[in-house]
């Protein structure tokens, strides 16, 4: 369902994503991690077909991002870490807006409005009386998910979906993509939640400086490099662990 080659951006002399190459198949949940910096979102902004790549190519659900943006678009869904809204619209008429670009009949559209809000514990009042301008940060990232995932897309990219849900909403998420993916959609989910990582993906793609570090079954790789912890493996491979007796240096000599 996804599949990289040679993917680069480059942004003036800085290349930010440097020759990624990489196969998802449909049904897999892939956790897909790197430090600040590393890469993620500029990765997932090309996938997605939001930014162009330097040089590289990539297809999404059988679509050459190249030359077929627009049917890419059609077949993927996208939570940006950033959760942006048109905060001037209710929310009911940005996800009525969003149903409309990807050409859902309004019944059709509000019928899945209404499935998704309850799912999420939303009222149908909140969605048409305040403005996202007023929404709380958790109850705008439920309205970004629900305008990704109306269409029904095959591939669904998450950057950083949990971000101000609260205890039962994350839970409810992290079941909701589970199932989605024994449906046979291909889930992408970054994230610095790595024990969440760790539990719900099936494999974890770890990036760092834009190149590919480590491809494989979380369980494998924790094995292989004996760490114990998938958060363990990733300050391993990135350099965390000197930072963290870094901190403690720091902390003792400035508080001495």
């Amino acid at each position: 369902m996804i599949s990289a080659v040679q993917l680069t951006k480059c942004f003036g002399a800085q290349k930010a994503v440097d020759s990624l190459s990489f196969e998802i198949p449909a049904g897999q949940i892939v956790g897909f991690l790197g430090p600040n910096g590393a890469g993620k979102s500029t990765t997932l902004k090309m996938l997605t077909g939001m930014i162009a790549p330097t040089s590289g190519s990539a297809t999404i659900a059988g679509f050459d991002l190249l030359t077929q943006p627009i049917e890419v678009k059609q077949h993927v869904g996208f939570v940006p870490d950033s959760g942006a809204v048109f905060e001037s619209l209710s929310g009911l008429e940005y996800l009525e807006m969003v149903a409309a670009l990807y050409g859902i009949p309004q019944n059709a559209a509000r019928l899945r409005i209404k499935q998704f809000i309850q799912f999420f514990d939303l009222s149908f009042e909140t969605l048409t009386d305040k403005l996202l301008g007023a929404y709380s940060k958790g109850m705008r990232r439920k309205v970004v998910i629900t305008s990704a995932l109306l269409h029904n897309p095959p591939v669904v990219f998450f950057d950083e979906p949990l971000d101000g849900l609260d205890a039962n909403a994350a839970v409810g998420f992290k079941a909701l993509i589970q199932t989605l993916a024994r449906e046979g959609k291909t889930i992408v989910y970054s994230s610095h939640v790595l024990d969440v990582v760790e539990r719900v993906c099936h494999r974890v793609i770890i990036i760092d400086k834009g190149k590919l570090l480590l491809d494989g079954k979380p369980e494998e790789l924790v094995a292989a490099h004996q760490s114990g912890t998938l958060e363990k493996l990733f300050t391993q491979i990135t350099g965390g662990a000197e930072l963290e007796q870094r901190a403690e240096d720091f902390a003792k000599t400035f508080w001495a």
